[in-house]
């Protein structure tokens, strides 16, 4: 079995590292993972897809060994920043796979690139209202900051043990390990995310669709209405909590293969 690489692509606002796994003439995917991970969330998909394709997880500005952005950015400037590491890969078209802020930023691409993007699957989609966004900004958007005493490390072992991490000690270190790099860019990444119009861009979206989200997912009460503005779409409920990729990944890979089926065959027919 070949192995998972790790690289760095150039960028003109900075490098972006980037896993890459299979290899074969299918159009590749384009993994894109949730805050506060990076492409490590996406390996155990990686290792069970059919290596009939190039499979790419990269890690978005401000987490992983990515770039950190100067500032607070809107997030069509991190889907500008994604799609310039995907040029510089040299990927034309592409399928995106999005967890999270990865939809969030999967959508814009998908949105504004129907040339490019053959399709998009999500795993918790943000359909959200303004009122909504608002609720998650003051629950989800305090920077853990590191401090002198250094009980921000219990902060975001506990703060990861509340959104299900713990089920593995594997998994839960190396997403606190992940969100501590990432304190700032965590901050950065969700107010753009909670700024977007994620239900303007999605009702954009013309290529096939494919919806996921887990029971205990905190976005799952949301599945219904991504369901309901797009019902030519796709959907799945998996398992896994907030980490379905990891905890699920027999499941997910089950569905991205099955979906990636329908729809290249829609293109084909």
């Amino acid at each position: 079995m070949t192995r998972i690489r790790k690289a760095y692509v150039d960028t003109p606002a900075g490098q972006v590292h980037y896993r890459q796994h299979g290899g074969g003439s299918g159009t590749p995917i384009v993994f894109l993972h949730q805050t506060a991970s990076s492409g490590a969330m996406w390996e155990e998909v990686m290792r069970r897809l059919p290596q009939d394709r190039p499979l790419y997880a990269l890690d978005t500005p401000g987490f992983g060994g990515s770039f950190d952005p100067e500032g607070f950015q809107p997030m069509e400037q991190y889907a500008a920043w994604v799609l310039a590491a995907i040029d510089g890969i040299g990927l034309k078209r592409f399928h995106i796979c999005g967890h999270h802020t990865g939809a969030c930023i999967g959508v814009d691409i998908a949105a504004k690139n129907p040339d490019r993007v053959a399709s998009l699957a999500m795993i918790g989609p943000v359909p959200l209202t303004q009122e909504e966004r608002d609720a998650f900004r003051q629950h989800y958007q305090k920077p853990m900051s590191p401090t002198a005493d250094g009980s921000y490390l219990l902060q975001t072992w506990e703060y990861l043990r509340g959104l299900g991490a713990h089920s593995d000690l594997t998994l839960h270190h190396r997403e606190v390990v992940d969100t501590l790099r990432a304190w700032m860019g965590r901050f950065q990444v969700y107010t753009a995310v909670w700024d977007q119009d994620f239900i303007g861009l999605m009702k954009q979206v013309r290529c096939p669709m494919h919806l996921m989200c887990a029971p205990d997912d905190v976005l799952m009460p949301f599945l219904d209405r991504a369901r309901e503005l797009r019902p030519d779409a796709t959907s799945k409920v998996l398992k896994g909590a907030n980490f379905e990729p990891d905890q699920d990944p027999e499941g997910t890979t089950a569905e991205i293969v099955a979906f990636l089926a329908r729809a290249e065959a829609a293109v084909a027919a």
